[in-house]
């Protein structure tokens, strides 16, 4: 499939790396460090992806960073960790190649790049008493704080609202999520960002450094292919349609998760309002299937549960409140419409989708949809919540009720149940343990819980039992989707029959998930993001270079 005629021939590269996440920028800059030429191109007027509103937290094992601080952690737990969860869904030497180069990758990116990765002490793995299983942490790594001044005008074109904060310092790292005044003043003022705004700039500095500057509002529609080999992408923006040619092209252009079609295509259950950019429409899987491109672990998601706020959000995506912190606090508990627990509500956010998931033979519906997370006055007093500090008031589009009986009615389900339930629940908390479902059990289960109970179980359990009583649906949502084109080690894409199609290679959201359903821990998405668009971005340069480049395309009107 050669270019349209009529399409004009704009560049000849010798890499196209497509998306300005994490696995982009790296593509990119390890591409560029090492001797080629690149253009990086953007689908949204703003850089970083899903990225940018992340945390910014990456997950790695073994680690020289953890090691400084004292951290006992192996290439060999690591492994047996991503293999006791894998259920058959983790190639193993996909799992290899990721802990086999994560600490190469960190400390490369540390003298490449301004980004200086830390180590956040203390956050369990997800599953941490699995075998391999770091239950104290040591694998969860976030960025240092930078200032987007460096950015030489870019630090206005990131995605995502400035936040100067270390993940450290919120509540989901073990802080309070408030900075004192003056030092927040001083920060912002200076434009000093953390957490996913941060990593984007570290890496995109990296990339200015390496005269690679990204393309933005373009969008990659299809690839071109001659004689069996991609070389090069057609792309559609302010200018129209034009080809960029080149010996190498990775798609890093996120998930499918804001295409309707492709989620009822592919997901394995129901998944609404997603959280992250609304520029990740499956460009790249669509790309890669055109020009035969085997496909791997297209019915996951990073899952996770939502709340929908009130308004808008300026990029037009969904505007939600990832719901991590206030269904792991003592005195809240889950609900379905029968008004019955169904999961252990503190574990972590992607296992969980597995219990939004559940399907019932004989109603022939997901049971566990829809659901609501369940809280009482104490818990406002506490903690507060949903944007709101200890004390309250409760937001005022929450669902509230004198008795449990009325918000029973509030919500549709049956009273006698909820009444049950909740006498249950709180009769688990006053033995000290959840009969049912084991919250409190896992090291992990009260981490983003009350950390003045931290460790045991009480950081996570709690009576159910002051009214007022509040209630508000929990959607089954989704960070980002994990199917796309299977690859290599390296980021070479495959066909159907389990060859290299030439050209093209895959990293992040955009390729076949590397850990399967795993998501190890805190930054399960972007450890791996880093680390194959790091070997993907290596392995295109390695393969072409500007002199072959050229000399193939030598005729081709510039």
């Amino acid at each position: 499939m050669a270019s349209p005629p009529s399409v004009e021939v704009v560049d000849v590269v010798d890499v196209v790396v497509l998306g300005t996440g994490a696995a982009g920028l790296v593509a990119a800059l390890t591409a560029a460090d090492s001797g080629a030429s690149v253009a990086l191109v953007e689908k949204a007027d703003l850089v970083g992806g899903t990225t940018a509103l992340s945390s910014g937290v990456v997950w790695i094992p073994a680690t020289s960073v953890a090691a400084a601080q004292g951290v006992e952690d192996s290439r060999e737990a690591g492994l047996a960790y991503l293999e006791s969860l894998s259920h058959g869904m983790i190639r193993p030497e996909m799992a290899q190649a990721f802990v086999d180069s994560g600490d190469e990758v960190v400390e490369w990116l540390r003298t490449h790049t301004p980004l200086t990765l830390r180590l956040v002490p203390g956050f369990p793995d997800y599953h941490p008493e699995h075998p391999g299983g770091m239950p104290h942490g040591g694998r969860s790594l976030e960025p240092e704080l930078i200032s987007v001044d460096r950015l030489d005008g870019w630090g206005e074109r990131l995605v995502g609202t400035p936040r100067p904060m270390r993940v450290t310092e919120t509540p989901v790292g073990g802080g309070t999520g408030v900075l004192p005044t003056d030092v927040e003043t001083e920060w912002r003022a200076a434009h000093v960002e953390g957490l996913g705004r941060a990593l984007v700039a570290a890496l995109l500095r990296g990339c200015l450094d390496h005269d690679v500057v990204p393309v933005t509002g373009t969008r990659a529609v299809r690839l071109v292919v001659e004689d069996g080999a991609v070389t090069g992408v057609e792309l559609s923006g302010p200018e129209g349609k034009r080809v960029v040619r080149a010996g190498a092209v990775v798609l890093a252009t996120g998930g499918f998760e804001y295409d309707d079609d492709l989620v009822r295509a592919f997901l394995r259950g129901p998944m609404r309002e997603p959280a992250g950019v609304p520029s990740n429409t499956g460009d790249g899987l669509r790309m890669a299937m055109r020009v035969g491109a085997a496909l791997g672990a297209m019915r996951e998601a990073w899952w996770v549960p939502v709340v929908r706020l009130p308004g808008e959000r300026a990029d037009g995506g969904s505007n939600v409140q990832l719901v991590l912190r206030e269904r792991t606090l003592p005195r809240s508990i889950v609900v379905n419409r029968s008004g019955r627990r169904f999961t252990n509500e503190a574990a972590n956010y992607n296992a969980l989708g597995g219990a939004f998931h559940t399907f019932d033979p004989g109603s022939f519906d997901y049971v566990n949809q829809p659901c609501w997370l369940v809280f009482d006055q104490g818990f406002v007093d506490a903690y507060g919540g949903f944007g709101t500090g200890p004390g309250g008031p409760a937001p005022s589009w929450l669902m509230r009720a004198d008795s449990i009986a009325e918000l029973a009615d509030h919500l549709g389900v049956p009273a006698d149940a909820l009444a049950q339930t909740v006498a249950r629940w709180n009769g688990f908390v006053a033995q000290g343990h959840d009969d049912d479902f084991g919250r409190g059990d896992s090291a992990y289960d009260g981490w983003c819980g009350d950390r003045r109970q931290y460790p045991g179980v009480f950081a996570t359990l709690g009576p159910v039992d002051q009214g007022p009583f509040y209630a508000v649906e929990l959607i089954g949502s989704a960070l980002g989707t994990k199917g796309g084109p299977l690859t290599t080690v390296d980021g070479e894409v495959l066909d159907v029959d389990g060859e290299v199609i030439p050209g093209l290679y895959a990293a992040g959201n955009a390729m076949a998930a590397p850990t399967g359903m795993v998501y190890g821990g805190a930054g399960g998405t972007l450890g791996p993001a880093l680390v194959f668009g790091y070997r993907a971005g290596r392995a295109a340069a390695a393969a072409t270079s500007s002199a072959s480049v050229h000399h193939e395309l030598e005729g081709v009107p510039t």
